[in-house]
């Protein structure tokens, strides 16, 4: 059967494929995940009240770790890292120092700030990854797009600025 896709709500495309509906998958997963980071932000609050931020985020991490863990073997997913092209293993490994350093100033924020205000500014990490796909990784976006980035970053000014 021939696929069909319908343009919906926020671009969101639908494809009939056999008979069957299915949201583009990637959509899905980033709600989700847009949820969850929510989530992150009013559980860390709570939790790094009267804790060490530094340490609130190694114990944040050793969780994660003792969850993954299982979580890849009983999938099935587990190889040999090792295994991994070099280049592979190395911006992994960027990608952990960088999310180590994000988590650390995250907490640190929480810590000292307001949820409603520290998460929208970790946020603007959106509008910098359309700047960096742009710049190192050749990305092309539309207007719309762009536009779309400058009023997320004018939502942050908004927020950041004192009154």
């Amino acid at each position: 059967m021939k696929n069909v896709r319908r343009h919906g709500m926020a671009g969101l495309k639908i494809t009939i494929v056999k008979g069957s509906v299915m949201a583009n998958q990637w959509f899905f997963w980033a709600i989700l995940s847009a949820c969850f980071a929510a989530l992150t932000a009013i559980f860390a609050k709570v939790g790094v009240q009267g804790v060490d931020s530094d340490f609130a985020t190694l114990i944040r991490t050793v969780l994660i770790s003792l969850v993954l863990a299982p979580f890849v073997w009983l999938a099935g997913k587990w190889s040999n890292p090792l295994s991994l092209p070099p280049r592979s293993l190395t911006f992994l490994g960027l990608s952990a120092l960088a999310t180590g350093a994000s988590w650390l100033c995250y907490f640190r924020a929480l810590q000292m700030g307001e949820a409603s205000k520290v998460a929208p500014v970790d946020k603007f990490s959106l509008v910098l990854v359309a700047v960096f796909a742009w710049l190192f990784l050749g990305e092309r976006l539309e207007a719309r797009e762009w536009f779309g980035f400058a009023l997320v970053a004018t939502g942050v000014m908004v927020l950041a600025i004192k009154r």
